[in-house]
């Protein structure tokens, strides 16, 4: 019995695939059948962090507090995230997504409630560390799954552009529906919305069974778990995606506190939205395009252009110029998150890449929680929209760790040889 059989690529049924896109893409056999509830299960993700600042803000009448309760949301997630994918690399998605579901749905309402009740801001703490710690990694999950359906193909980078498009288009809603809520309905009702999506759609994503990953260390041969994080290129990758982190955290306070300070709340939304929107365009067009450039140094010139963009937005003093500066920035986030999705496939084992892509995921999360306090204690103490200066320390320190390591990004030639050969887990399932 060899460690691996032949069967039919689900990625490779055209012969087009020698120049992937989207059509062909969403035409792979199985795969709406986890697309559609995966986009339903990670609508909530973008929800969370805008909803606890404006409930927070709301109750405290502190930008500071706000910040310092999401960023422990932020941290807990990321600290637990890699655990997370852990498991579900070795006992599967489902069986880490329906306890976890219950669990975030259960502390999003005691945060809710907590804050409502104008509790002290440590009790708020405490509540948000489960709420936190159990975020379902539904877009790791979605990327892993795939990884499994493609198995090398070249429509694989297409995948990594394609789920981050997917990403920030639930950043263009999430932050829009949260702010609606939160100042036309309650302040409560954008967290309790996003603990009732997060619990219905993980829930239609976790009954997917035929499409998830088999878990690692199944078959007749032991596998060898190496931890994700053993790997240096992946080590780099997370400490970028920390900066990237820092984008999204400062800029969600700075927002908050720029359209308050003019005394048009509502425009908060918009003003994400339009962030979100740069990023979600440049994604399809990365997507688009067949790249003839090295993944390594895309990703060092896209994170160039993420840093000097980035660093220009405290000097906005207008909406219009902000929405500008958003744009752009948003822009030049897409290509750094694809390109480093899509270096995880030749730097990290297959039984690995789940808690691979929640140790990027976690890194945004921690680099979004601590841009988000350290934001918050800006615009309280300081000038408005020192807040901004938070993204542009995070993307240029991130750019500075880039350049002195990216050689660790390099991907071996036996990468492949490891994971599809001797130390390959048994074999997958083909829908």
């Amino acid at each position: 019995m060899g460690s691996a059989v032949t069967t039919t690529d689900p990625a490779k049924t055209s012969p087009a695939s020698s120049r992937p896109g989207y059509g062909q893409l969403l035409r792979t056999r199985g795969a709406w059948t986890f697309l559609l509830p995966g986009f339903a299960a990670r609508q909530p993700f973008a929800m969370l962090t805008i909803s606890i600042v404006l409930l927070v803000q709301h109750t405290t009448g502190s930008y500071g507090a706000a910040g310092a309760t999401a960023a422990v949301t932020g941290v807990s997630m990321a600290v637990f995230a890699p655990y997370s994918g852990r498991l579900a690399d070795r006992y599967g998605q489902r069986a880490v997504l329906l306890p976890g579901v219950l669990v975030h749905a259960a502390a999003g309402l005691t945060l809710t409630a907590l804050a409502l009740a104008h509790a002290p801001l440590w009790v708020l703490f405490v509540a948000a560390v489960p709420t936190g710690a159990s975020v379902p990694q539904v877009g790791p999950m979605v990327r892993a799954r795939w990884g499994v359906t493609l198995k090398g193909s070249p429509l694989m980078t297409t995948a990594a552009a394609f789920e981050s498009v997917t990403d920030e288009l639930t950043f263009v809603f999430g932050p829009l529906l949260a702010t609606a809520l939160c100042t036309a309905v309650t302040p409560a009702a954008g967290l309790l919305t996003e603990s009732a999506l997060t619990l219905v759609g993980g829930l239609l994503f976790a009954a997917q069974k035929r499409t998830q990953p088999s878990v690692s260390g199944g078959g007749h041969a032991r596998v060898e778990h190496v931890p994700a994080l053993r790997v240096p290129g992946v080590r780099v990758l997370i400490v970028t995606f920390l900066g990237i982190g820092s984008v999204f955290g400062g800029m969600q306070v700075s927002l908050a506190a720029f359209t308050e300070s003019i005394g048009e709340p509502g425009l908060n939304g918009v003003l994400y939205g339009t962030f979100a929107a740069g990023n979600m365009l440049s994604g399809i067009v990365c997507g688009a395009i067949a790249w003839k450039v090295a993944p390594q140094r895309r990703l060092v010139i896209g994170y160039a252009a993420l840093a000097v963009t980035a660093s220009a937005l405290w000097t906005a003093h207008s909406v219009l110029l902000l929405a500008a500066l958003g744009l752009l920035v948003g822009m030049c986030i897409a290509p750094a998150l694809i390109t480093g999705y899509t270096l995880v496939e030749g730097l990290v084992p297959a039984g690995a890449r789940t808690e691979a892509f929640t140790w990027l995921t976690g890194a945004v999360a921690l680099g979004q929680a601590a841009a988000v306090t350290v934001a918050g204690q800006l615009e309280d103490h300081l000038w408005g929209g020192a807040g901004f200066l938070v993204p542009m320390a995070g993307t240029v320190l991130a750019l500075l760790t880039l350049l002195t390591l990216r050689s660790r990004l390099a991907t071996r030639s036996d990468s492949r040889t490891v994971a599809r050969g001797v130390g390959h887990r048994a074999p997958v399932a083909v829908d």
